[in-house]
């Protein structure tokens, strides 16, 4: 799965392993996204009757060698639905609680996590104010003034109305830029400083737009009715907020807003199965370059305010190619389409637009995004609009919940310290240092067996696989968070703070040397990521438990959960996009033209397969194989190196059978056990529009049914509904 990661607001073309259920605030950046059979897993769409309050949050049983056979399906055959067989009497056995639109193994670990962080937090509290330290101090007041909802109630919009009354103060373009260039203020646009992808031993600033308020410009442009549904929904949310901000017409300011909304989403924004492709993405501009955009006031106001003016360079990701561009690229006439005017389009669109407009747009993202920490009408409109109608969730997470994610988001690393202290045991890091060498040597294998590249590419992508960095656990060097000033009682003071604070950290990184010891994730987070600047591989403590990963559990299931993980995140250095970046992390084309066409041919033969998986409306509404390719590769190819890597680190060794399951059983048994997900039906639509993952039952029925070792382990025949014959079966690495 692909994903931009960024520590603060900046761009980096970074590709994890799975992805979050859509946020509740959503403010959507609409730049580059460059950067988790029969589906019968989800509740039914329009299911907000609050379920009986009884029922638990499900929890797993991993039996006494990593998966529990009782859990196995008696009915299901396991070439008819692996994902079934593996899964489908926990999921009949664990209906969603309310506060879920979706629930997973990755769910299962985060709401350990945020469990453990809690009991964390419970004993700092619990310290007699004296005897806190500084950085204890913070944790507590940022923890307290979250959850202190009394008090928010009393403030009512007091701690806001200052920022209000400065953007209805702002009554020229140009003022307006002036606040956009101030962090935690909404901007159409925006930027920040991440490793130049061409030159990746220095950093320069890239620079983006947003503006949308709904997830993607495909649900301004979806005509079905049930599009113009959500469209209503979200029109009667902006009209609430518009309303409690004082606006005389608050309807009318919506349907400027709307109407602004759906000339960016129709005119400028840019398809996200384009904006994957990073040669198209990356376009490097001068000062004088970005100086001559029509439009660049509002801009170059904004670059100099933030301090972005000391990059050595600007790169913009949604410049509309030129036709000679277009042509070197192999952009068919569908492909363009879908590509809009971008940022210099969105120049253009700001200084058309009344003032006053712009100033609503601020206003109602401003409160959108800061509404869990308004009066509880503002964060109980937030959530049934996101939350309810885009996400299907029936009620909202427990406040202490949320508590301890925005106290992550301003201090995580510091409770990250306590948290690997406590939870992170050492032994875990030594056996994944092991897995991790046998999947390299996996891959270093595949490598020279590959029949379908040449040496001269061989060399080159030896060269990569020596340089791969694996970052386990946490780093040694955890954030400090020097200067961050947190204010007791006052969380939107906070947010503010810890947002200034992350945009100087993120600005200072110019002209500096590439720090190699960031992380873009906390060491308590279930997730992990490739990033190919550096050509780094990361795997936080969250995500090294059950069922990923145990100290105790079967060989087999370990290598089947954590090293495909892993597997799949090395296989991102080599998907279709990470495999652009050579050894240093420099985007090149380091392919001979032969080897690229082999390879995009593979690539092509998934897009197919996974475009053949239609879950929704009768086979009508499918995923999206070209959106989801990268992920989809560094699955396949993810597993079948985790496969070569397990039969390396069992080679001359004696695998038992255990429950009557061959140790190849077991292990693709711990490959479909990590994607263990139900959902409800309007979580599925959000994210068949806008995740670049493919839904979890095909990580599980997609991947395998392409592996002859699968086929044997489970004596698959053309009679199994998963079978492909031989010559159709997709081999990468």
């Amino acid at each position: 799965m692909i994903r931009t990661f960024a520590k603060y607001s900046v761009s980096l073309a970074a590709l994890a392993l799975a992805v979050p259920a859509f946020a509740q605030a959503h403010d959507t950046d609409d730049g580059a996204h460059e950067d988790p059979g029969e589906v019968h897993f989800f509740l039914a769409d329009g299911d907000t009757a609050a379920p009986d309050a009884a029922v638990p949050t499900p929890t797993m049983s991993f039996g006494s060698w990593g998966v529990d056979p009782k859990l196995l399906s008696a009915t299901v055959h396991p070439g008819d639905d692996f994902f079934a067989y593996v899964n489908q009497p926990w999921l009949d056995a664990n209906p969603l609680p309310p506060e879920f639109s979706r629930f997973g193994a990755f769910t299962l670990l985060a709401e350990k996590s945020t469990s453990d962080v809690k009991a964390l937090l419970d004993e700092l509290v619990a310290k007699p104010a004296d005897a806190l330290s500084h950085d204890e101090r913070r944790i507590v007041d940022a923890y307290k003034a979250y959850l202190d909802t009394d008090a928010i109630e009393a403030a009512g919009l007091a701690p806001i109305n200052p920022y209000l009354t400065r953007i209805r103060a702002a009554t020229t373009l140009e003022q307006l830029a002036d606040l956009w260039a101030e962090p935690g203020i909404p901007s159409p646009i925006s930027g920040g400083v991440s490793v130049d992808a061409k030159q990746p031993d220095r950093y320069i600033a890239y620079l983006s737009f947003g503006g949308l308020g709904l997830p993607d410009r495909a649900y301004y442009l979806d005509e079905t009715e049930k599009g113009r549904d959500i469209q209503a929904k979200y029109k009667e949310y902006l009209t609430f907020l518009f309303a409690k901000a004082g606006y005389q017409d608050p309807a009318a300011t919506t349907e400027a807003v709307y109407a602004l909304e759906d000339r960016i989403a129709r005119t400028i924004s840019w398809d996200r199965t384009i904006s994957r492709n990073r040669d198209l993405t990356y376009n490097l501009l001068t000062a004088e370059d970005v100086a001559a955009l029509p439009g660049s006031a509002a801009l170059l106001t904004m670059i100099a305010a933030t301090g972005l003016d000391k990059s050595p360079g600007f790169v913009v990701s949604t410049i509309p190619p030129s036709d000679e561009r277009a042509r070197e690229l192999g952009l068919d006439e569908a492909t363009l389409a879908k590509i809009g005017s971008g940022l210099p389009g969105m120049l253009k669109l700001l200084e058309e637009t009344p003032v006053a407009t712009l100033q609503a747009w601020m206003t109602k993202q401003f409160l959108n995004s800061n509404a869990a920490i308004l009066p509880a009408r503002f964060d109980e409109a937030s959530f049934a609009f996101y939350g309810k109608v885009l996400s299907g969730a029936v009620e909202q997470r427990p406040r202490w919940k949320r508590a301890v994610a925005a106290t992550e988001g301003m201090l995580g690393e510091r409770l990250g310290a306590l948290y690997v202290e406590r939870y992170f045991p050492p032994e875990s890091k030594a056996a994944m240092d092991d897995l991790v060498a046998n999947l390299r040597l996996a891959l270093a294998e595949s490598i020279d067996e590959i029949d379908w590249m040449s040496e001269d590419t061989k060399v080159e992508a030896r060269a990569k696989l020596a340089s791969f960095d694996p970052k386990i656990g946490y780093r040694d060097n955890l954030e400090t968070y020097q200067g961050l000033e947190i204010a007791p009682g006052d969380p939107l003071a906070n947010r503010m703070a810890a947002a200034k604070w992350g945009m100087a950290d993120n600005i200072a990184k110019l002209g500096k040397p590439i720090d190699r010891t960031e992380w873009f994730m906390l060491p308590q987070t279930v997730n992990a990521y490739y990033n190919p600047t550096k050509n780094e591989i990361v795997f936080p403590a969250g995500i090294l438990q059950q069922p990923f990963f145990g100290l105790t559990a079967d060989i087999a299931v370990n290598y089947g959960g954590i090293g495909g993980v892993i597997g799949h995140e090395i296989g991102h250095g080599f998907d279709d996009q990470g495999s652009k970046s050579d050894a240093e992390g420099r985007l090149r084309n380091w392919w001979t033209d032969e080897d690229r066409k082999a390879f995009d041919e593979r690539g092509d033969a998934l897009v197919e397969q996974y475009n053949a998986f239609c879950p929704l409306d009768e086979g009508k509404t499918c995923v999206n194989g070209r959106l989801t390719l990268g992920e989809n590769i560094g699955d396949l190819g993810g597993l079948s190196l985790a496969y070569r890597a397990y039969k390396i680190a069992t080679k001359d060794r004696d695998v038992p059978v255990i429950d009557g399951l061959t140790g190849d059983q077991r292990f693709f048994l711990g490959w479909a056990q990590v994607w263990r997900s139900t959902q409800r039906e309007a979580s599925y639509r959000t994210r068949l529009r806008t995740d670049t993952h493919s839904p979890e039952e095909y990580r599980v029925n997609g991947v395998v049914r392409n592996l002859d070792a699968w086929y044997e382990a489970f004596g698959i025949t053309p009679d199994h509904a998963l079978y492909i014959p031989p010559e159709k079966r997709v081999r990468i690495w």
